[in-house]
């Protein structure tokens, strides 16, 4: 874990910029000794961004398994994929 004073930020912006993009780690920035802000490079940020977004979809889909809702097998997922790129490529569906 990085942790810098805030004044690091205005005295060496560019070398934090390049060790947020070099380590892909947030650093982590106080004030009079207290946590203030978070930095880190927009990459890193949107990958975070994914994933929470990506645990919150699978959340939901096993809150849904609990409660009972109707799953799909492989076979049925792959059909409906198969359909999905024949009416994307204009083909019309299979059935």
């Amino acid at each position: 874990m990085n942790i810098r004073p805030s004044a690091a930020i205005r005295q060496n912006y560019n070398e934090i910029a390049e060790q947020c993009r070099k380590t892909a780690e947030p650093v982590f920035l106080t004030k009079n000794g207290e946590g203030d802000l978070v930095v880190m490079d927009i990459g890193t940020y949107n990958r975070r961004e994914k994933m929470l977004k990506l645990r919150e979809e699978l959340l939901a889909v096993e809150e849904d398994r609990i409660r009972g809702s109707k799953g799909y097998s492989v076979d049925e997922v792959a059909a409906m994929m198969r359909n999905a790129i024949k009416e994307a490529a204009g083909n019309g569906t299979t059935e």
